[in-house]
């Protein structure tokens, strides 16, 4: 049975650790240069010591990505930054250029490498070539459906590791190489700086008639012509699984540490539901409803099944579905009160419904009982930021847990 990696997004410390709390193998970070993610937070020198540490006394792994096209002006610089991070200990680091590749083969050989989906990795011949130049690993197009992922892994070596896309954002250039940003307002997407474009409401305009705009659809909204729905796979673990994948890999660099708490629980507990018992396994459809907690697109499943159809885009609006938020983040439980004293995230009232996720267990129902704020004193709402308030716990809750309420 191919037991695969669960491999989860790190823009930030925080969220490195809250990914592997709730249930990651491995995850991939970014620096302040070099990664194809400037929105996101990245870590500095100090904080990929740290990371690392905090992953490796767990048994976990953490990737490094830098996986921009480069310049030439880049080259030089690249050069210092992997002689800078090789004493470091990072498990593996992704490039997408051959000149990026060659650096690193030649500055830190022990260092393995990964192939960025950036590279377009889409047949086999490609992935067999860069085997040969030294790669641990490539990561696959997102293009690719299951069917052409078995025959990769059939004609590939068994020591050439395979990493695919299985949930997140989808952008209109799958593999990635995408000039619309550049060209329109001069953020280079490959190099981490996309505007994201393909998320805009366009209009037709016919050469002959300046400043006559036709909605490409009848619309009075115009239509979102580019904007694909998220990628989703949690009902097909089996698939995934059998594909021969090696590493499972989520999508979400910039997204919030909420996300990813629930992203990668959502996973990690019906993959070992399906690795403990694959030939009684039915998938959970509770884990889905997980997955539509957090902000998200509608889903999709991609490439997985066959070329997608026009069910894949969404055509009405570029916003995200948000129907749960978090609220607060506990910062210590004590077991005499029975109570839990949290720290506000958005606002929210004595009474709410919530819900208290926890790493490795199930979330718990409950309501905001007998809150009171750093005072002692009662009250009836927790309306500013960062505010400090105690309530009553339904039971031993640890530190890091979040709650979350749905919207009204």
């Amino acid at each position: 049975m191919n037991r695969p990696e669960l491999l989860a997004p790190g823009g930030s410390l925080e969220k490195l650790k809250t990914a592997i709390d709730y249930g990651a193998d491995a995850v991939y970070i970014g620096g302040d240069a070099f990664s194809l993610r400037v929105a996101a937070e990245n870590f500095s020198i100090e904080d990929m010591r740290q990371g690392l540490a905090y992953a490796h006394e767990r048994g976990k792994r953490v990737y490094l990505t830098a996986n921009i096209i480069p310049h030439n002006d880049d080259l030089s610089d690249f050069e210092s930054y992997i002689k800078e991070i090789r004493p470091l200990g990072f498990d593996g680091i992704l490039v997408s250029d051959l000149g990026m590749f060659d650096i690193v083969h030649t500055t830190a050989p022990e260092l393995p490498i990964h192939v960025s989906t950036q590279a377009n990795n889409t047949n086999y011949r490609s992935a067999l070539m860069w085997h040969k130049l030294g790669a641990k690993r490539v990561v696959l197009g997102r293009e690719m459906s299951f069917k052409e992922i078995s025959e990769f892994r059939d004609k590939l070596p068994s020591d050439l590791e395979l990493e695919a896309f299985i949930h997140g954002a989808m952008c209109i250039s799958y593999s990635g190489r995408c000039l619309l940003s550049n060209y329109m307002t001069g953020r280079d997407s490959n190099a981490g700086a996309c505007a994201h474009p393909c998320r805009w409401n366009y209009s037709l305009v016919e050469e002959k008639r300046p400043g006559e705009y036709f909605d490409v659809e009848e619309n009075n909204r115009g239509t979102f012509i580019f904007n694909s729905k998220d990628l989703c796979t949690i009902e097909h673990i089996p698939e995934l699984i059998n594909s021969g994948i090696t590493s499972l890999k989520i999508e979400g660099r910039v997204k919030t540490s909420f996300y990813v708490a629930t992203v990668v629980g959502a996973y990690r507990r019906e993959i070992d539901r399906y690795l403990s018992d694959p030939e009684n396994y039915v998938f959970d459809p509770s884990e889905l409803e997980e997955l539509c907690k957090v902000s998200h697109r509608p889903y999709t499943t991609g490439f997985y099944f066959g070329r997608p159809g026009a069910d894949a885009q969404v055509y009405e609006s570029s916003s995200y579905i948000r129907d749960y938020e978090l609220i607060g983040i506990v910062k210590a439980y004590d077991a005499l009160s029975g109570r839990m004293t949290v720290t506000q995230r958005n606002r929210f009232f004595e009474g709410d419904e919530i819900e208290i996720m926890q790493p490795m267990r199930p979330f718990l129902t409950t309501s905001v009982k007998n809150m009171r704020d750093e005072k002692g004193e009662h009250i009836t709402s927790a309306p500013h930021a960062e505010q400090i308030v105690t309530i009553d716990a339904p039971m031993p809750v640890c530190e890091g847990a979040m709650l979350r309420k749905k919207r009204l």
